[in-house]
């Protein structure tokens, strides 16, 4: 028996809630094996991030080589890569890995609104990374910075949806997590014919941690399990607003909320 192996390259969030803890819990909810290779290591906790600690992009490939080297990759995430050195690294991995698919979340800005990446490390997700992606997950600001246009609305998204397909990307999902004054989240996937909706009540929890992370793990689970694009985004719509249901009476920590990533798995033994 054989079980769908993913590969979660990112930062490392000590506090639990988002990177490459948020992707493994998620790939075990899934019911994936979860594999990581660290990018960065950071120092934060619900209140605010304090400071990073880059891995040498040289080391990432090491994590990366005695990984794939030993264990069949069925599909590819990546979170926080921060420098174009560690994204070229990454684009090598998907050259010498094809015909798996790779779910490219373009983690640019913290939750608080800060930007953690150069422009130059930007070009390079465009140039090296976003053609040879499966679906690339931006959110609302990282979306706006893509672009150079301001998406804050829907109509919005599915112009910016657009525009990044032009950039040879072969599916674009634009999550619309920090629309303003919404009742509703709706996420807009562009397939470069049609833009599909997936829309979820907005629940009462502000700017909660992980929710890209484990939208994007999620995905790449179900894309791992042999699904059909449009059924994997809309399980992960489902299990994400399900996972913030389940830790809305959750006070983690000072600051912002997070998921429950286990949500709906019975004990094994009460």
């Amino acid at each position: 028996m054989t079980i769908p192996c993913v590969l979660t390259i990112a930062a490392s969030d000590p506090s639990g809630a988002a990177g490459v803890q948020a992707d493994l819990k998620t790939f075990e909810a899934r019911q994936v094996y979860g594999l990581s290779a660290i990018t960065a290591l950071s120092v934060q906790n619900s209140t605010r991030v304090y400071s990073l600690k880059i891995m040498e992009a040289s080391f990432v490939a090491e994590q990366i080589k005695a990984l794939t080297d030993d264990i069949a990759i069925s599909a590819f995430k990546t979170g926080m890569l921060l420098r174009p050195d560690i994204i070229e690294v990454v684009e090598q991995t998907l050259i010498a890995q094809p015909n798996r698919p790779a779910i490219i979340d373009p983690v640019f800005v913290a939750g608080d609104g800060r930007r953690f990446v150069s422009d130059e490390t930007i070009e390079a997700y465009k140039t090296r990374l976003f053609p040879r992606a499966t679906l690339i997950t931006p959110n609302l600001d990282e979306a706006t910075i893509l672009t150079g246009q301001p998406v804050t609305d829907v109509a919005a998204m599915r112009e910016a949806a657009k525009r990044l397909h032009d950039l040879g990307v072969a599916h674009v999902l634009v999550k619309g997590g920090h629309l303003p004054d919404s009742s509703q989240i709706v996420d807009v996937l562009y397939d470069g014919q049609t833009c599909h909706e997936f829309a979820a009540a907005h629940l009462p929890v502000q700017n909660p941690r992980g929710t890209g992370c484990t939208f994007a793990s999620c995905i790449a689970a179900e894309l791992a399990k042999g699904a059909a694009l449009l059924d994997a985004v809309a399980t992960a719509k489902f299990y994400v607003t399900e996972a913030l249901n389940g830790a809305l009476g959750w006070q983690i920590g000072q600051g912002r909320g997070t998921l429950f990533h286990s949500v709906g798995r019975p004990p094994i033994r009460e």
